[in-house]
């Protein structure tokens, strides 16, 4: 074999490479914190995103059942004797064919029937002060503390519509205090509305909760 001619030295082309190793070893380094950034980003902008829906939501959810427990607390059939006759926690209503008018009088008052219409009231007030509590803590509180006081006033207040549609269920005979047989008549939507209001008060209640350990 012929020996190498000119300045060629075997360990020029060893050394050309080793020399762009650090150059490439940068530019692998900038793409990689690149993607890791740009995966990042997008993975909080998804959390957020979801964050915001389930806030909307949550919100909607808690008017609509404030809503409802206010018009089962407020209206008048929680009992009803088809077109004769309606009951609610204030009032007894007669409609009175003559007039063609409903006639209403206060309804005779038991301890059960107070112990309705405190529960009633207290599920109103509790999910009240729920919402606005929230509505504070939205644009004051900072992360980490989020919406945990909220959740608990939402699920006393479903408690207590429980405690107050339960006792009304198997207290009715005493509530309403009439001779008549209470199979004759039936459960208004007042009534039905406030078991309505029971779930949905506790699971706006947990998601309240749920909000506040993600935060």
């Amino acid at each position: 074999m012929f020996p190498p001619t000119g300045n060629y030295h075997p360990d020029c082309s060893k050394r050309r490479r080793e020399g762009r190793r650090p150059v490439e070893d940068t530019e692998n380094n900038t793409r990689l914190q690149t993607k890791v950034f740009r995966r990042s980003l997008g993975t909080t902008t998804q959390g957020s995103t979801k964050m915001a829906f389930l806030l909307m939501f949550v919100t909607v959810l808690h008017l609509v059942t404030l809503a409802m427990l206010f018009i089962a607390t407020m209206e008048k059939s929680w009992w009803s004797w088809e077109d004769i006759e309606n009951r609610d926690l204030w009032y007894k209503c007669t409609y009175e064919n003559a007039t063609e008018t409903w006639l209403c009088a206060s309804a005779s008052e038991s301890e059960w029937l107070q112990s309705v219409q405190a529960l009633m009231i207290l599920s109103v007030v509790l999910s009240s002060i729920s919402f606005m509590v929230f509505l504070g803590q939205l644009f004051t509180m900072s992360k980490g503390g989020l919406f945990y006081f909220t959740g608990l006033c939402q699920l006393f207040a479903g408690f207590a519509a429980f405690a107050a549609v339960l006792i009304y269920t198997f207290q009715r005979r005493d509530i309403l205090q009439d001779a008549r047989v209470l199979e004759k008549g039936h459960f208004g939507y007042c009534y039905i509305l406030a078991w309505v209001c029971v779930p949905l008060l506790l699971i706006s209640g947990a998601l309240y909760v749920h909000l506040r350990k993600r935060a």
